[in-house]
C-alpha cells in the first residue's frame, strides 16, 4: 500500500522538464512585470527632473549670493521679511522651518564637531549668514573677513563655544543662541 501511494505522489508531481512554461506576452504576470519596468523608467525620469530642479535652485541661490541686480536684492529682502513673519528662515543655502530646528542644528555642531577643526565651506556659508542676520554688530564681529569657523574650548568659561577666525588670524567667539533668537524669536 505504501508503494502505491508513493507511485501516486510521483505521478502527481511532474518534474520541471515535463512542465510547459507559458511565456507569451498575454500572460498577466508578464504584463505586470512590463508595467513595473515602465513605471521604474518613469520614476527614474521624475527623479532626474527633480534633481535638475534642485541643482538649478541651488545655483540661483549661489548666484544671488555672489552679487545679483538691485531688483533681485530687493526681492530677496522682501522674501526674508516674509520668512521671518512665517516662522521660517534661510541661512546661506540651508532652510529652517522653525527656531527650534535652527537651534538644534547649531547645537549639534557645537556638541558633536571635533574641537579645533575648521568647518567645511557649506557650514561656513550658513554660519556667515547667521552672523550677518542675527548678530547685533555683524560688521564689528566679521571685521576684515572670516577665514574659518571652529569649535573651541572657551578660555574663560571652560566650555565648548563657536569661534570665528578672521583673515588677519584674530579669533573671536560668538553665541549662536543669541543670533537664532534675533532671527526667529
Amino acid at each position: 500500500m505504501a508503494e502505491e501511494s508513493a507511485a501516486e505522489i510521483v505521478e502527481a508531481n511532474p518534474t520541471a522538464q515535463d512542465m510547459d512554461l507559458d511565456t507569451s506576452s498575454d500572460h498577466p504576470k508578464v504584463d505586470n512585470d512590463n508595467k513595473n519596468n515602465n513605471n521604474n523608467d518613469d520614476d527614474d525620469d521624475d527623479e532626474a527632473k527633480v534633481e535638475e530642479e534642485q541643482k538649478s535652485l541651488e545655483e540661483e541661490r549661489l548666484e544671488k549670493r555672489a552679487g545679483g541686480g538691485g531688483e533681485e536684492q530687493e526681492q530677496e529682502k522682501e522674501k526674508e521679511k516674509e520668512e521671518e513673519n512665517s516662522g521660517q528662515a534661510s541661512l546661506g543655502p540651508k532652510d529652517f522651518g522653525s527656531s527650534v530646528e535652527m537651534f538644534d542644528y547649531f547645537y549639534k555642531f557645537l556638541h558633536f564637531w571635533p574641537p579645533n577643526l575648521n568647518f567645511n565651506k557649506y557650514e561656513q556659508m550658513v554660519l556667515v549668514d547667521l552672523i550677518k542676520k542675527g548678530h547685533p554688530e555683524p560688521d564689528k564681529k566679521i571685521g576684515g573677513g572670516i577665514n574659518a569657523f571652529q569649535v573651541r574650548y572657551h578660555p574663560l568659561w571652560k566650555s565648548r563655544c563657536l569661534f570665528l577666525i578672521r583673515d588677519d588670524e584674530s579669533v573671536d567667539d560668538f553665541s549662536f543662541r543669541k543670533c537664532v533668537d534675533r532671527i526667529l524669536p
